[in-house]
């Protein structure tokens, strides 16, 4: 036995939220299939997804405080979110290149954290980065977006959630360790369950080492009034 569900066609150029509670039509092609999308497609749909790029074509930024080791006050990349804004992280990508070994044990890593607590950005020098919208253009963001920091932000980040740690060791194999390679220093976070960051917050990437490291990043997120995110 079958049964058959039938509805009027009604165009539509804009993706509609209501209040709670309310009667919402469903989403259908013209031929009567359910279109079905998963959440953060839904979310770059109505227009809530953001993208941040670190590092220009072939030529990276370089990481760490000094050049060197990773410095938590001087961040890679942070995006600042303000009071009342909500961000929810869906894909960060950092690419590092390392130089060849100088000695046992020398180390490279990624460290991608939250400070659930702080916004500003104060008394920081570095690249003022523009956030894209994944459905096109550059308007609407709220965070403030900085990548290459390299004076110290004078509230010094508090790492209270980690989010993503990828570490390298380096390892001599020849018999000259300027001859010898690194493997591949590469992190992806993107995660199945996302976490929401709520203003005052921000999300910081960094990479560093005992060497000096390079890398590009890659981030995209969805972001929307903090009440959108009330249980």
């Amino acid at each position: 036995m079958s049964a058959i569900i039938k509805a009027n066609a009604r165009q539509s150029t804009s993706v509609e939220s209501v209040s709670e509670g309310a009667d919402v039509f469903l989403r259908m092609l013209r031929d009567g299939s359910l279109v079905n999308a998963n959440w953060k497609q839904a979310g770059i749909f109505k227009g809530l997804g953001r993208m941040v790029n670190v590092g220009a074509f072939s030529t990276p930024i370089v990481g760490g405080g000094a050049g060197t080791i990773i410095d938590q006050d001087e961040p890679e990349l942070v995006i600042a979110v303000p009071s009342g804004t909500s961000i929810m992280p869906i894909r960060i990508e950092v690419t590092c290149t390392v130089p060849l070994i100088s000695a046992d044990a020398n180390e490279s890593e990624i460290l991608i954290g939250v400070d659930t607590a702080t916004y500003a950005v104060t008394g920081s020098a570095g690249t003022t980065e523009v956030a894209y919208n994944l459905n096109g253009g550059t308007t609407g963001s709220l965070c403030n977006c900085l990548s290459a920091v390299t004076t110290a932000i004078t509230a010094v980040p508090v790492i209270t959630m980690e989010l993503m740690h990828k570490l390298l060791t380096a390892a001599v194999k020849g018999s000259s360790a300027g001859n010898d390679v690194w493997g591949e220093l590469y992190g992806l976070y993107e995660p199945e369950s996302a976490p929401i960051i709520k203003g005052n917050a921000q999300l910081l990437v960094y990479f560093g080492g005992t060497v000096a490291t390079s890398g590009f990043i890659s981030a995209q997120w969805l972001e929307f009034p903090s009440s959108f995110a009330a249980v």
